[in-house]
């Protein structure tokens, strides 16, 4: 077997390990700009009197999250930071082997046999989706092979990433750049 290098996508934000999706919200937060204001929407009278909403603008990648739903700031700036973990996930890629990638310690022990458990909720999403996506993208978009290598089941896969719309749409976007059939939604 010869040696295929893993592929790059030219559109991706490429940073070197580790990927900043899977960072704890402190560490993380070292590299973001947080801006807390006013901002429009629900909240009631009292909606004017406290600055509520949270604004992260990470400064290595220039990705952006907000969240002003809430009246607490400690509420948003927890919902901030996950959106902000889920769009890095999303457009951020850290090279890893096509062939010999080694499985991160969350994603082994997430896995149940060749099963993969997270609800799109929880803080481990933003994690397993940004590793799940690094390989897909150094395996060309390879849904069969990735899954191989990350030692789980096609289906499994693919529901991981169809938890995230965005996600989902580039996945069959890099497949139909290859050649692939785009997967069912």
């Amino acid at each position: 077997m010869s040696y295929r290098p893993p592929y790059v996508d030219p559109q991706a934000i490429l940073v070197d390990p580790p990927h900043p999706a899977c960072l704890e919200p402190e560490v993380l937060l070292r590299d973001c700009a947080l801006e807390l204001g006013r901002r429009r929407g629900p909240g009631g009278q009292h909606r004017a009197a406290v600055a509520s909403g949270v604004h992260l603008l990470h400064r290595p990648t220039g990705i952006e999250a907000q969240a002003t739903e809430r009246r607490s700031p400690a509420v948003n700036r927890s919902m901030a930071i996950f959106r902000l973990r889920l769009r890095l996930a999303h457009r951020v890629r850290t090279p890893t082997s096509r062939d010999r990638h080694q499985p991160s310690e969350l994603w082994r022990r997430r896995r149940q046999g060749v099963r993969i458990a997270v609800n799109p909720e929880h803080a481990d999403y933003p994690a397993l989706l940004a590793e799940a996506l690094d390989v897909l993208m150094a395996r060309r978009w390879d849904v069969a092979g990735a899954a191989g290598v990350l030692g789980v089941t096609m289906s499994q896969l693919s529901r991981l990433v169809r938890h995230h719309p965005p996600s989902f749409a580039m996945l069959n976007a890099g497949r139909e750049s290859t050649g692939l059939p785009p997967l069912r939604s």
